[in-house]
């Protein structure tokens, strides 16, 4: 019984989430943002590209690296919703599913 609430424990805790957010890069991260423009498709993609940087969710003012580094490159620059898993202690979004937001 015991071992069972702590499987059930760890699947809860691992569930996947939705997340609503902007493709960007973790090198400019929020930089376009502060300069009251969204990031741009262009140089998401050259900076992950040629800047050994990795496609990343803005969420508010919060960043979150992407365990998929094919899939958002479709979607640089655009707001997107993501469902997958948030391992907090590194910040990383296991993403199961990403598609263009409403």
């Amino acid at each position: 019984m015991r071992k069972c609430f702590l499987i059930l424990a760890l699947a809860g805790a691992l569930s996947a989430e939705t997340f609503i957010g902007v493709v960007t890069d973790s090198m400019c991260a929020t930089s376009h943002e502060g300069m009251g423009m969204g990031p741009d498709p262009d140089c998401v993609k050259a900076c992950v590209k040629g800047h050994n940087s990795k496609y990343s969710l803005l969420v508010g003012k919060q960043v979150y690296k992407l365990s998929d580094q094919q899939s958002p490159a479709a979607f640089a620059g655009k707001k997107v919703k993501v469902s997958g898993t948030l391992y907090e202690k590194t910040g990383i979004i296991k993403v199961d599913s990403i598609e263009a937001a409403k």
